[in-house]
């Protein structure tokens, strides 16, 4: 006896025309279960993928140890290509790394880790249970230099500027930006004068005011040209109108002004 040829969904048919042997419906609940199981088969695929896929960043964030309602913030270091938070025996509580970066150099501030790494990146990280990452922000041009000797290891890069560190400054040759920690805002940023740079690890405190020193190459720059001054609000210059650095309120203080 001949075989009898497929329709398209893999079912006998006579080659006359003839009706299949099988009931309608269980025809059509053939040809609607087929794409069913083909998505059922297909969902795993794309749920696997959505977990392999890398974490923002490079991000890489272990918890260790909890330790919350003890009241303490854990110490901060780096070690290799790790951020580690520890306690005061030792024992480490989270461990911070992102994939392919190195950490410069760590600033411990009242709940908050933060963090320059050698792309260029800025982190805050939460200090008392490592549970997240808060924001990232990228340093125009820091990364060639943050890998040479000139950058001293990062000295003097974050520089907190106010008490807390509730507005944090990153200080490169070619420019001064302000952040506000809470959310990782840009408050303001200074540029270098032109035929000057600022050396980050040249710095020193005054009361609330900053003092880096910004060398000139021309010979005939005065020396009150090669020191700024600057605070939470900005360059300190007289007749300023302050911005409110502090109101997190959408839109509050925007429109950065350094020189104002």
């Amino acid at each position: 006896m001949s075989a009898l040829p497929l329709d398209a969904a893999g079912l006998p048919h006579e080659a006359s025309g003839a009706r299949s042997c099988l009931p309608t419906p269980v025809r059509r609940g053939v040809r609607v279960a087929l794409p069913v199981a083909l998505a059922l088969l297909v969902l795993p695929l794309v749920t696997a993928a959505h977990h392999a896929r890398p974490a923002p960043y490079g991000d890489r964030l272990t918890v260790h140890t909890r330790a919350a309602g003890t009241g303490t913030e854990p110490g901060l270091r780096t070690r290799g290509r790790a951020v580690e938070a520890y306690d005061v025996g030792g024992g480490p509580r989270w461990t911070y790394t992102r994939a392919g970066r190195r950490p410069v150099t760590v600033l411990p501030a009242p709940g908050h880790a933060l963090t320059l790494w050698d792309d260029g990146m800025v982190t805050d990280t939460a200090r008392a249970d490592g549970s997240s990452v808060r924001w990232h922000r990228a340093i125009p041009q820091s990364a060639p230099w943050l890998r040479g000797p000139a950058a001293r290891g990062g000295a003097g890069v974050l520089q907190p500027l106010t008490p807390g560190a509730r507005m944090l400054a990153v200080v490169t040759p070619h420019r001064i930006a302000a952040y506000r920690t809470v959310d990782g805002d840009l408050r303001w940023v200074l540029p270098a004068r032109r035929g000057c740079a600022f050396e980050p690890a040249r710095s020193v405190r005054h009361g609330a005011a900053l003092l880096l020193a910004q060398p000139c190459t021309s010979a005939t720059a005065a020396w009150t040209a090669q020191v700024i001054a600057v605070d939470d609000y900005g360059r300190i210059v007289p007749g300023r109108t302050p911005l409110g650095n502090g109101d997190v309120r959408r839109g509050a203080g925007r429109g950065p002004r350094p020189e104002k």
